[in-house]
């Protein structure tokens, strides 16, 4: 999977949302900071191309829907990120945001729990 830019990945999460879309119907999904549409339909191309997207053509327009499932790509994404930043331990990545007070105890302690369930 070819990594996307922070606008691709913006429309693919519109993409997941919808599941199929007109470039019309991903561009009302805007609320702010609206693409012109022929950047938006250059950029749903563009995501085809890397193979994220496909369509059915009806007449002169199409419909495009993702092939590729939102959980392959936040896999790929995730285990990239803990590589490139965390030295590729989940144990660093934990260690990191309890520092950072982005999770407290009490979640720690549902995680531990939730592991030891399924374990």
């Amino acid at each position: 999977m070819k990594k996307l830019t922070n606008k691709e990945e913006e429309i693919m999460k519109i993409l997941w949302d919808l599941e199929k879309a007109f470039v019309k119907d991903v561009l009302a999904q805007f609320k702010e900071d609206k693409p012109h549409y022929n950047t938006l339909s250059t950029i749903i191309r563009n995501l085809e191309e890397k193979g994220y997207v496909a369509h059915n053509t009806y007449g002169n327009t199409h419909q495009y829907y993702p092939v590729v499932a939102k959980e392959a790509y936040r896999k790929q994404f995730i285990s990239g990120a803990i590589e490139d930043y965390f030295n590729n331990s989940y144990k660093n990545l934990v260690s990191y945001y309890a520092s950072e007070d982005k999770i407290s105890v009490e979640e720690l302690k549902e995680i531990i729990n939730h592991i030891e369930k399924n374990n």
